[in-house]
């Protein structure tokens, strides 16, 4: 099996490219920025293009609109129309949960109505429209990834943003905040994107990835804080007034601001039921503390390190 990979220097990208090559798998990087990356895509023979090249959500948001648009829908247009006369079978699109909401009430699942609120989102959906729209040759199949938060070794963005707090034995303020949210872990990601790859029989379609089991964000800390041989300092300071001092961050340039508050505290949970009854299985790999657990040791490792 050949594969193409988009994105490939990116944190899922570096993984998945190390697991398969590892496997003997031959990966053959493609690079948007490259003008003639046409040219480069034809002149390679692959099964399948796992297209992971996108801009991601900027929670500083200033990022202008313009981009997202060019990179995650026109970009993610011009690619499949390539796919589309190539020989190649499988063409993977990575795009969001958030391609179709914001904010989740209950359980999100694949065929809710999308709704985004955000240039990101919005750019995502398109791209998924206009791809589902598309007519498939015989013998080609589409799949819509819509992971949900991805972490593992090496990983930045909000995890560290907590581990850096509870490392620190910073009080976490944001207690009060009752949420169950879910997460992916890379190697969970990883196996379900090769059982898809060796399951013919799957359809094309839109597929949620999540872990199985959802955790809290005091959960979160308290995990950490349990690694680094902590009492999790949880303090309930009331969400009002949190709120309320946060809006500065929006403003001038702070730790906090409404989005990533938004982000550590709200609920989202995603069903993954629909990829696992496709390719007939009744769990992942790794729950979802296990898949945690394992991100935050690298996190320890790397700080140790640092004084070595």
């Amino acid at each position: 099996m050949n594969l193409m990979v988009t994105g490939a220097s990116g944190f899922v990208g570096q993984n998945l490219s190390s697991y398969f090559i590892a496997k003997g798998i031959q990966v053959s990087n493609i690079s948007l920025r490259n003008l003639n990356w046409q040219k480069q895509f034809h002149t390679v023979q692959s099964d399948a293009i796992i297209h992971l090249a996108g801009k991601a959500h900027d929670t500083s948001n200033t990022s202008s609109a313009e981009d997202y648009f060019k990179i995650n829908r026109d970009l993610t247009i011009s690619l499949f129309e390539e796919f589309l006369k190539s020989d190649t079978r499988d063409f993977f699109y990575f795009s969001s949960v958030k391609a179709v909401a914001d904010t989740v009430d209950g359980k999100l699942i694949e065929d809710v109505v999308g709704k985004p609120i955000t240039p990101y989102g919005q750019s995502k959906l398109l791209a998924e429209q206009h791809l589902q729209a598309q007519p498939l040759p015989a013998g080609k199949r589409l799949f819509i990834i819509r992971p949900c938060m991805i972490h593992g070794a090496g990983n930045k963005g909000n995890l560290n943003l907590l581990y850096q707090i509870v490392k620190k034995g910073l009080p976490w303020p944001l207690a009060a905040f009752q949420n169950q949210r879910s997460f992916l872990c890379i190697d969970n990601l990883i196996y379900l994107i090769e059982m898809m790859l060796s399951t013919l029989h799957v359809p094309s379609g839109v597929y949620n990835f999540a872990d199985d089991e959802t955790l809290s964000t005091n959960d979160l800390v308290t995990l950490i804080a349990h690694s680094l041989h902590k009492a999790p300092r949880l303090v309930h300071v009331s969400p009002r007034l949190i709120q309320s001092i946060v809006r500065i961050g929006d403003y001038i340039p702070l730790p906090l601001n409404s989005e990533r508050l938004k982000k550590l505290t709200e609920s989202y949970v995603v069903a993954n039921d629909k990829i696992k009854n496709s390719l007939g299985i009744d769990r992942l790999p790794f729950t979802a503390f296990e898949g945690l657990s394992k991100t935050i040791a690298s996190f320890n490792s790397i700080s140790s390190s640092v004084f070595l």
